[in-house]
């Protein structure tokens, strides 16, 4: 155990089993991960697919509590059967417009740089950083929605690189120096959507370990072959979800409300079906059964939508692109991943021409068996849509272990920020 994770603690595991839900726009995906703690792997035993009521979720968000919880129910279940195990603590993904994510940097002088850094005045930084990124956050968030008070808390945090004096170490205790600069990542969920996601857990009589960004479990579980730097694309049934990896750490999440349910909605408009139907028909033009004629039909029908959904990515990007120049490694995951349109799109480069990218987008979709530490027993877990319930095994697999004798300052420190 490094000395970032005693500070940060990790919350210990009854039994060897965790449930791990992925509560989606479109579906409740549930498996159920053996974890061997001393290897640091996972395996996963049981997986269930469950769809989602069209107006249960809208965005990434929750928006009618007892009906999700009900979805979740019906998986859990069948998960339960399959696996012929019961499994009460839960981990489960989040993502949406207003969960955010950024490193966070910040220089603290020493007024006795002859002393050693030891660890009170190591977790008394670290206070002082959390404090300082937490109020900078609200800001932002503040900004966006126009509303002065919203409510946030502190989901996950991972620290990025710690410099004393100019000259990156690893582990500062110990050290002597004049200044230190800490550069954590943290990722953010508003008050409202953690509240509906408490909910879920206690009516299905859950014990939550944890709550993470789901772009930051992507993130943070993918084997990119020893490259540095990525950019992370899930395209879920109502978000983007996107994660900026640059020199091996870190650097930000940004989302957006648009995913693979607006296309479904499309479709409906212009040949006036239904949403199932709707639905039926992207599916069948993703995997490529349908003819030529419907194929080149449908192909316009979405031509517009995806310039619009580029825009987003556009967007986005272009406030990662502030610091440095953007990588050109594009990872895309998520159901709405599968649309041919979107990596041909993307591979173009049009959009990206007044991003600083260092080269031409290079685009590929993410193997589920890039997914580190997580071996699927279930065989199910095949495709890119499959990746992101995947990338949470792998992170509770990750952060599960003995709590560290740190974690209740750190506990205290994120109270202190939620009142």
């Amino acid at each position: 155990m490094s000395i970032f994770d005693k500070i940060f603690g990790r919350k210990k595991i009854k039994g060897d089993c965790v449930l791990v839900l992925d509560i989606g726009t479109e579906f409740v995906k549930a498996l159920i991960v053996k974890v061997d703690e001393k290897k640091r792997a996972g395996q996963i035993v049981g997986a269930v697919l469950e769809p989602q009521k069209i107006a249960h979720m809208i965005a990434g968000a929750v928006t009618d509590i007892e009906g999700v919880a009900e979805t979740c129910k019906k998986a859990i279940l069948a998960l339960e059967a399959e696996a012929g195990i019961k499994v009460k603590q839960a981990i489960i993904g989040i993502a949406g417009e207003f969960v955010k994510g950024a490193t966070f940097s910040f220089a603290c002088e020493r007024d006795t740089p002859k002393e050693k850094i030891e660890m009170p005045e190591l977790k008394n930084i670290i206070q002082k950083i959390q404090w300082k990124a937490f109020n900078k956050i609200r800001q932002e968030l503040a900004e966006e929605s126009g509303i002065s008070e919203i409510e946030v808390k502190l989901i996950n945090a991972t620290i990025v690189e710690v410099k004393i004096d100019g000259y990156q170490v690893t582990n500062p205790l110990g050290f002597q120096g004049k200044e230190i600069t800490l550069s954590i990542f943290n990722a953010y969920a508003p008050l409202l959507h953690l509240g509906a996601i408490n909910s879920i857990a206690k009516t299905l009589n859950l014990d939550l370990l944890f709550v993470a960004a789901e772009p930051y479990a992507i993130a943070r579980s993918i084997d990119i072959q020893n490259q540095n730097d990525a950019i992370f694309i899930d395209i879920g049934g109502g978000t983007t979800d996107i994660a900026l990896l640059r020199q091996g750490g870190l650097e930000g999440i940004k989302s957006f409300a648009l995913g693979g349910r607006a296309f479904t909605k499309r479709l409906c408009d212009n040949l006036a079906v239904n949403f199932t139907e709707g639905e039926q028909i992207k599916l069948k033009y993703s995997r490529g059964e349908v003819s030529g004629g419907v194929k080149k039909k449908i192909s316009d029908i979405f031509r517009q939508d995806i310039r619009v959904w580029l825009g987003g990515v556009d967007l986005a990007l272009s406030e990662f692109s502030k610091l440095s120049p953007l990588p050109s490694k594009i990872l895309l995951c998520g159901g709405g991943s599968s649309l041919p349109g979107i990596k041909k799109a993307l591979e173009s480069g049009d959009w990206a021409k007044d991003l600083p990218l260092l080269q031409a987008p290079e685009v590929n979709f993410i193997d589920p068996a890039q997914v580190v530490g997580i071996e699927d027993k279930t065989g199910k877990l095949t495709e890119p849509k499959d990746v992101t319930p995947l990338a949470l095994a792998s992170l509770s697999v990750q952060l599960l272990g003995d709590e560290g004798i740190f974690a209740p300052m750190l506990k205290r420190a994120i109270r202190l920020m939620q009142t």
